[in-house]
C-alpha cells in the first residue's frame, strides 16, 4: 500500500508580506513633459518589525519622504505613516492580496470626500510598479496621481 503525501503549503507570516520591498531601488516616473528619476532605500528596523522607507526624488524633483510600515496583528492589516519634505503627513491601512499590496486612506479634494490608495504590483525579485491613486465616486474610477517603476540596484 502506498501513501500519497499531500503537498505542503507554507503560508508567509503576514508581518513578512512587505519584505519584497526591502532593498535599494532606482525609481523612474513621468509627468506630462519629461521623465524623472529618484531613489528609494527600504530596510527593516526594530528587530524586523518596522519597514522603513527613505525616498529621494532628487535630482529630478526637490522632494524627499519617509514612511514607517508595520503589520498590526490585532487589526490584521498593514499600517503606514508617510511624512515628507513638504510637511505632509498621511496614514494608510491595507493588506496584501493576490500579489498586490494595497494601502488606503480617506481624505478630501476641494471639500469632496475621496479615497486614496497606494498599490505595489507586478512584483518581481528585481522590479515592481507602485502607484498612488484617487477616487471620488465610491470606487468606480481611479485617477493615477503618481506612478513609479522600481528597479532593484544590484
Amino acid at each position: 500500500m502506498s501513501v500519497v503525501e499531500e503537498p505542503v503549503t507554507v503560508e508567509l507570516d503576514a508581518a513578512r508580506q512587505f519584505d519584497f520591498w526591502v532593498g535599494e531601488w532606482d525609481c523612474v516616473w513621468t509627468d506630462e513633459l519629461e521623465w524623472h528619476a529618484g531613489t528609494n532605500s527600504v530596510y527593516l528596523d526594530l528587530g524586523g518589525a518596522v519597514v522603513v522607507e527613505n525616498f529621494d526624488g532628487r535630482p529630478s524633483l526637490e522632494f524627499q519622504g519617509m514612511s514607517f510600515s508595520v503589520y498590526d496583528r490585532a487589526a490584521q492589516c498593514w499600517r503606514q505613516t508617510w511624512v515628507d519634505s513638504e510637511g505632509n503627513y498621511r496614514d494608510f491601512a491595507g493588506s496584501f492580496e493576490n500579489g498586490v499590496m494595497e494601502l488606503r486612506r480617506t481624505g478630501e479634494v476641494d471639500g469632496t470626500p475621496a479615497v486614496f490608495r497606494m498599490r505595489w504590483e507586478n512584483i518581481e525579485p528585481d522590479s515592481l510598479d507602485w502607484s498612488y491613486q484617487r477616487c471620488e465616486d465610491g470606487g468606480e474610477r481611479w485617477t493615477t496621481l503618481w506612478a513609479l517603476a522600481y528597479s532593484r540596484v544590484l
